[in-house]
């Protein structure tokens, strides 16, 4: 279980968070010296290389994404251009991919950033290049809409790149594309001219989410452990009804794939800050603001409670709460997390990616006035304290990656081992480097007393 430290302040963390850039730097300049127009996207290292993965190219708004960053943070306009550029030269065709369901990972990453920005007034206004990022948010909400099933209460889902029949825990965080789309007052048009609301799809795609991929201890099956996820959830398409819980890169169907979970940890909390923006008027088809407000509330809660409840005393978790071979490590969660151990792989990416979620959870709660909150807001510093950090941080200028033992898809063999060791370790992934530079931004501007972070401040 997580040692919530109360000592952490935001202040505290910036000396590390300043290593972070001044490590960062470099390493996006190595990533795209080493790209080629047209090649495979960047996934995660081998050795300390980025190197690709086929399957499907949903880390390439990352890489641009962390310029974009880079110059949020430090100010240096080569970082501006340099993901500027990119992104006209090469994300097009990520805006009308009907194959995929990361829509929210590549274009908010991107065109998001780069329209935010321009909000802010960090880039000089030009009207026309204002207008191709909105132009660019609008559809890609609307195609990733598009990819819609069905199911037996008449409402649906995102599907998957498995297939119709497939949802993933994933998905919530791309709900971020939906989100942006709709603000910018956009709709999917579907048959003989229906408009199909975007905000109805993102409501009812996390409805359905919480519903069938986050358990709740409420008896469900024999394995219902509140705050536990499934990374994929299984429908008939024929008659639309729930079938079975799966997953592709977690250990087991009933075990918890620590990154699928994080990707619910960070995506609730961010869509409740989303959601606190709309007008009331909005939520009366779906029962009103309360009971919307109230089940994405439920869902974020019951999935931090178990990532704190789960997890090594310093917010590292391994791969998977139910990897076969954890026993093997001793009392576990009662130490830091071993990422030199013979038997089970730390995952840094879910660090990553949870510790925004916690930070996010907590400050909504502490501006309702609820308690609760200081508990997820110092268990977020917690994380972040020890992920923005050696020996998470790769200060080598030598190694692409910038946060290091993050594990891509343990089941399929894919992450490398190095010699002399007996699982994965001293590797990056693409998304755990864009996330820790997002939690980075994140707390940096609460320090600097900037605009507060979110993907819709446009």
């Amino acid at each position: 279980m997580i040692t919530i430290r109360q000592d952490l302040t935001t202040a505290s963390l910036a000396p590390k968070i300043k290593k972070l850039w001044d490590a960062s730097a470099p390493k996006i300049l190595s990533i795209d010296a080493a790209e080629k127009p047209g090649a495979a996207t960047p996934v995660f290292t081998v050795q300390g290389k980025y190197t690709a993965r086929g399957w499907t190219e949903w880390t390439q708004g990352f890489v641009y994404g962390s310029a974009i960053l880079q110059y949020d943070a430090t100010g240096d306009e080569s970082f501006l251009t340099l993901g500027r550029d990119r992104t006209r030269e090469r994300m097009a065709h990520h805006i009308t991919h009907i194959g995929v369901h990361d829509h929210g990972f590549n274009n908010v990453s991107t065109y998001g950033n780069l329209l935010r920005l321009m909000v802010e007034g960090r880039i000089a206004f030009n009207q026309q290049e204002k207008d191709f990022y909105e132009l660019a948010l609008k559809c890609t909400g609307a195609v990733q809409a598009a990819r819609w099933s069905r199911i037996s209460n008449g409402e649906g889902y995102i599907y998957s790149f498995n297939g119709p029949h497939s949802l993933f825990a994933d998905t919530i965080r791309s709900l971020r594309a939906l989100a942006v789309s709709h603000q910018l007052g956009h709709v999917l048009m579907g048959e003989r001219d229906a408009r199909i609301s975007l905000i109805e799809r993102l409501i009812q795609h996390a409805r359905t989410t919480s519903q069938f991929a986050v358990f709740f201890g409420e008896g469900r099956d024999y394995y219902d452990e509140r705050g536990r996820v499934a990374h994929e959830s299984v429908f008939n398409l024929n008659d639309g009804n729930y079938r079975c819980p799966n997953s592709q890169q977690g250990f087991s169907p009933f075990t918890t794939w620590t990154r699928g979970q994080a990707w619910i940890i960070a995506g609730y909390p961010e869509q409740l800050e989303w959601l606190a923006t709309r007008p009331d008027a909005e939520f009366e088809p779906f029962g009103g603001r309360a009971a919307v407000e109230e089940l994405f509330l439920k869902t974020a809660l019951a999935s931090c409670d178990h990532y704190i409840e789960n997890t090594p005393t310093d917010g590292i978790p391994y791969w998977d709460t139910g990897a076969p071979f954890l026993h093997k490590l001793g009392d576990y969660m009662n130490q830091p997390a071993q990422i030199h151990n013979d038997w089970e792989p730390v995952d840094s990416s879910a660090a990553a990616i949870a510790a925004q979620g916690l930070l996010r959870l907590g400050r909504y709660l502490q501006q309702k006035g609820d308690a609760r909150g200081d508990r997820y807001w110092q268990a977020g510093l917690t994380v972040a304290d020890t992920v923005l950090a050696e020996p998470y941080l790769s200060t080598d200028a030598n190694h692409q990656g910038l946060i290091l033992h993050s594990i891509y898809h343990r089941p399929n063999g894919w992450d490398y081992i190095p010699e002399g060791s007996k699982i994965p370790l001293g590797e990056s992934s693409m998304w755990g480097d864009y996330h820790a530079r997002e939690l980075a931004i994140y707390l940096q501007r609460i320090i600097e007393n900037k605009p507060y972070y979110t993907f819709f401040s446009l």
